[in-house]
């Protein structure tokens, strides 16, 4: 059982940590200084830099050899099937609602693999677990940029599914300059790869205060009337991670690769989705109450879900 708490207790750890941020964008839109207007100019700046410095600087650390390309390929493919579980479960809900009904969608398939899984799996796995987590945050953001836009654009003016546009967004072309990086195992120098590694951790802060900016100009009290927050909760907390908690005990995985993969598959809505729904020009109300709900919630699930892995 005290395994059980100390997951917990890092699950509430990351929690109340991305609230604190959430917090510092709240009181800086409440005093003027910072406010939602800016923050959607701010929006761009993380998607067209600071997310594809997360997908570069996510290959550029990696050491490649025989048996990481084996065991980060592995993690990517489980990566890929828990996104494919997650759209699947989804394609029957939501389809009523036009214009709030791809955020819900969204908010099942993407996971808070950077921000909320990384650091689990490093408090229980150590630096393996980051590596296995981190071919997560490459599958994530590769399916973000094309699934996720494609999600997010449709039935909006100008969403229309341009398949140029799809294939030529800053997602994919980071994969084209951090895959080339990882497998010839190219050293670049530091005055290159730190400025990634800088900007790539603006990603999750930066995230967060434009979030709490948003908070702050929605009605927070029916955060916990909607069927549909609810629905697409248990969704992404429970469904998802229990499906992939079967696919990859039939597949014969096991140990750490288990287990990180485990993390990733139940991390709450990720906070991209806010991001998105500013891009696109959906409810941000809808995807702000949406993101804090099931962050709150998987302080309950998450622990679980890690102790279960465990458990194999």
């Amino acid at each position: 059982m005290s395994g059980f708490f100390s997951d917990m207790l890092l699950s509430l750890q990351q929690v109340v940590i991305l609230y604190v941020m959430v917090a510092v964008g709240f009181a800086a839109d409440k005093l003027g200084f910072y406010t939602e207007k800016t923050a959607r100019k701010t929006n761009d700046l993380i998607f067209y830099v600071v997310t594809p410095c997360v997908i570069v600087n996510a290959f550029i650390t990696t050491p490649f050899s025989a048996e990481t390309g084996k065991a980060f390929l592995t993690a990517a493919l489980v990566s890929a099937g828990s996104h494919l579980c997650g759209i699947l479960l989804s394609l029957p809900f939501f389809n009523k609602d036009k214009e709030n009904g791809p955020i819900y969608k969204f908010s099942v398939v993407y996971a808070n693999c950077g921000y909320m899984a990384i650091p689990l799996a490093q408090a229980v796995l150590g630096e393996e677990g980051v590596f296995y987590a981190s071919a997560g945050v490459v599958v994530f953001n590769v399916l973000c940029f094309s699934h996720g836009i494609g999600l997010m654009s449709r039935g909006k003016s100008g969403g229309k599914r341009d398949f140029k546009k799809l294939l030529l967004n800053p997602g994919l072309i980071a994969v084209a300059i951090g895959l080339p990086i990882f497998l010839t195992g190219v050293r670049l120098p530091q005055m290159i790869t730190e400025p990634v590694r800088y900007l790539s951790l603006l990603n999750t802060p930066m995230a967060m205060v434009i979030l709490g900016t948003y908070i702050a100009n929605t009605g927070f009290r029916d955060i916990f009337l909607s069927k549909e927050r609810y629905l697409a909760s248990g969704l992404r907390l429970i469904a998802v991670p229990l499906i992939m908690f079967g696919v990859m005990k039939l597949a014969g995985l096991s140990g750490a690769i288990f287990t990180a993969c485990m993390i990733s598959a139940a991390a709450p809505s990720a906070t991209n989705t806010v991001m998105m729904t500013v891009k696109y020009d959906r409810d941000a109300g809808v995807s702000s109450k949406q993101i804090a709900f099931c962050t709150m919630l998987c302080v309950l699930t998450m622990p679980v879900m890690i102790a279960l892995s465990k458990a194999v």
